[in-house]
C-alpha cells in the first residue's frame, strides 16, 4: 500500500514512520511512504505558502494555488486516488474508518496549518477529510501520522504471521480483554488460573467475557454498535444485575 503525504514540514515524520513495525514493513515493501514539501510548488522566490485572509481576521491560511498544484502532480492525471485532507472538520476518525481506507492501494493525505486551507482546495482536489478527534492541535502531520499507523496495521503481513489485528480494542467494536505474561506472580498479584489452563475453549471464552466486561464498565457507548450473540447480551444483563 502506498501512502503519499503532503506537508510543509516533511522532517517531521523521520522518527514515527522509520520506527519499529512501520520500519519493518517499509524494509519489506509492504508499505511505501512518500513525502512532498508543498513548499516546493510556491512560485515565488521566497516559497510562501500562506496568506492573510479575505474579510480579516486572525491567524494566516495556505495558498490554494501550492496545495493543488501538488496534489494534481503527486495523484497524477486522470487518476482516482482518495485525497485526505486532515482537518478538525473531517469525519471522526475510527477502526471502521480505518479498515475502509485499508481497502485502496494507494492514499494521498494533505497536512492543513495555520488557520487552513484555502476553500478552494477542498473543492478542486480533496475527496475527504478526516479528523482524529474533537479538540485543535498544531497541523495535520500529526493525524497523518496516526492514519497511516492504523491503516498500515490492517495490511496483510505488516503485524507478521503471529498475530494480527482482529483481536484489537475496537476492532470487533469492543475494548480488548486483559493481557498478562511472565512473571506468574508479582507483588502478591497472580494471573487468572484459565489461561495457564491450557484448556483453549475456556480461555476464548474468558478472554470475550473480559471485553465484554471492559467495554460495559469503560465504554458502554460501544456495546450499542457491537455484534453481540445471545450468549454475550446474557453475560451482560448478569453483570447489571449484579451491579443493580
Amino acid at each position: 500500500m502506498r501512502f503519499d503525504i503532503l506537508t510543509l514540514f516533511p522532517d517531521m515524520f523521520a522518527g514515527p514512520l522509520t520506527e519499529s513495525i512501520l520500519a519493518k514493513a517499509r524494509e519489506k515493501e509492504l508499505i511505501n511512504i512518500h513525502l512532498t514539501n508543498i513548499r516546493d510548488y510556491a512560485t515565488d522566490k521566497h516559497h510562501i505558502t500562506d496568506d492573510t485572509p479575505y474579510g480579516g481576521g486572525g491567524g494566516m491560511v495556505m495558498k490554494v494555488d501550492p496545495v493543488v498544484h501538488a496534489v494534481e502532480d503527486v495523484v497524477g492525471q486522470g487518476a482516482e486516488v482518495p485525497v485526505l485532507l486532515m482537518s478538525p472538520q473531517g469525519r471522526v476518525f475510527n477502526q471502521r474508518i480505518a479498515q475502509e481506507l485499508a481497502q485502496h492501494e494507494r492514499l494521498v493525505l494533505v497536512c492543513g496549518r495555520y488557520e487552513g486551507v484555502d476553500e478552494r482546495v477542498r473543492e478542486l482536489v480533496i475527496t475527504d477529510e478526516i479528523s482524529i478527534g474533537d479538540y485543535v492541535i498544531t497541523g495535520g502531520e500529526l493525524a497523518a501520522m496516526v492514519i497511516v499507523d492504523a491503516v498500515s496495521r490492517l495490511v496483510p503481513g505488516v503485524l507478521g504471521a503471529r498475530w494480527g489485528a482482529e483481536d484489537d480494542s475496537h476492532a470487533t467494536g469492543l475494548l480488548e480483554y486483559p493481557h498478562y505474561t511472565r512473571p506468574a506472580e508479582f507483588r502478591g498479584l497472580g494471573i487468572p488460573e484459565v489461561l495457564i489452563s491450557g484448556h483453549h475453549a475456556n480461555v476464548e471464552k474468558w478472554r470475550r467475557q473480559e471485553s465484554l466486561r471492559r467495554t460495559l464498565k469503560r465504554r458502554p457507548d460501544l456495546l450499542e454498535t457491537a455484534e453481540l450473540s445471545d450468549e454475550d447480551r446474557a453475560f451482560l444483563d448478569s453483570l447489571r444485575n449484579e451491579s443493580g
